[in-house]
Parts: structure tokens; sequence; C-alpha cells
């Protein structure tokens, strides 16, 4: 059982049996009564979306999963492929699932893989990740007025907000919730 108020974006509550990932939640305190937090949770099963408003004292039950640490190796047509880094088991992940990951995924790189009853149902991206630029205009100093942007795209694919001073082969760390720029990296 889990508390209303330690639910985070990740978690996994039973729901009508199923298993379902909270993806979104939001707290709420209103002047009078008591704080609840709103979540909104997709199915492992099926991908129907359910909202739940629970207050932050009431138990909720949580579905039993495990989090292994896994190395990600490379993507076929359907699937991702990862290498638990403990027992170099194999794991294979839907790409259809979470194609919304396809640009965090970086081979070679550590994620924690949530499982549930053997089946692999979610993918940690790391809050902030380093990406190498493979894409970038160049601009001229002085052409626009300043904290102007120009887009880049990264090694993956990912298209990034950056200012004018970033150049292709630089690193940049990445906010991976927002897809903003934070800093420049230096090697």
């Amino acid at each position: 059982m889990i508390r209303g108020g330690d639910i985070v974006k990740g978690s996994c509550l039973l729901q009508k049996g199923q298993p379902y990932l909270v993806v979104e939640r939001e707290f709420h305190n209103p002047g009078k009564g008591t704080a609840v937090a709103r979540i909104k949770m997709k199915s492992i099963k099926d991908g129907a979306v359910l909202t739940l408003t629970v207050p932050t004292q009431q138990e909720v039950e949580d579905a039993q999963v495990d989090v292994h640490t896994c190395q990600y190796q490379y993507a076929d047509q359907d699937n991702y492929h990862f290498m638990d880094n403990e027992s170099f088991e194999q794991h294979e992940v839907s790409i259809a699932e979470n194609a919304e990951k396809k640009f965090y995924l970086k081979e070679g790189d550590a994620y924690e893989l949530t499982i549930w009853e053997g089946k692999v149902i979610d993918i940690k991206i790391p809050y902030k990740v380093v990406f190498t630029v493979a894409e970038s205009e160049n601009y001229v100093k002085g052409d626009t007025v300043s904290g102007a942007t120009k887009p880049v795209i990264t090694e993956t694919g990912l298209t990034v907000r950056v200012p004018l001073f970033i150049k292709q082969g630089e690193k940049i760390l990445v906010n991976t919730e927002t897809n903003e720029y934070l800093e420049r990296v230096n090697s």
C-alpha cells in the first residue's frame, strides 16, 4: 500500500486488478479540507487512461514491481534491446508502446527498467541527459538580439532550441521532461 501523498510519476498502482503506470501527478491543497493528489494513469495492458483523485493520507494499492538497471544495446524494427547489468539477461521492450522515449535512448547508457510479472512496463529516462549536437546552423555574432535561440538536432534525432553560440559537435545538457537546453557541457 502507498499513501496518496507518496505517489510520484512512474509509480505503479493496481486498479481493477490491472497495473497502471502514473504518467502525471499534481497536488492540490484547497484552503479548506484535505490535500489531494490528482493522478493520471495509463494501463500497462491496454493503454487505457484513468484519472484518479486521492486524498494524501488515503492508501492505494501499489503494484509490486522490480526495478533493474540495464544497458541499452540497440533497436530493431519492433523492439528496444536491453541487457541487465547484473544477470546479463536480455530484455525486449516494444517500440510501439514506448515511441516517445526513442530520442532519449543512447546506446551503451544505463537505464532503469520497471518489470511487472516478467514484462518490462516502463523505461525510466533520467531527468537530465547529455547529448552531442549532430546538426546545427551557424550564426554570425551580432545577427540578433541577446537571448536568441536556434534549433539543433542531437545524435538521437531530438530537436532542441539552444543559444546561438552552440556549434555542431558540442555537448549539451537537456531537461528530458521539457526538452529545454540547460547548459553546455565541457568534455
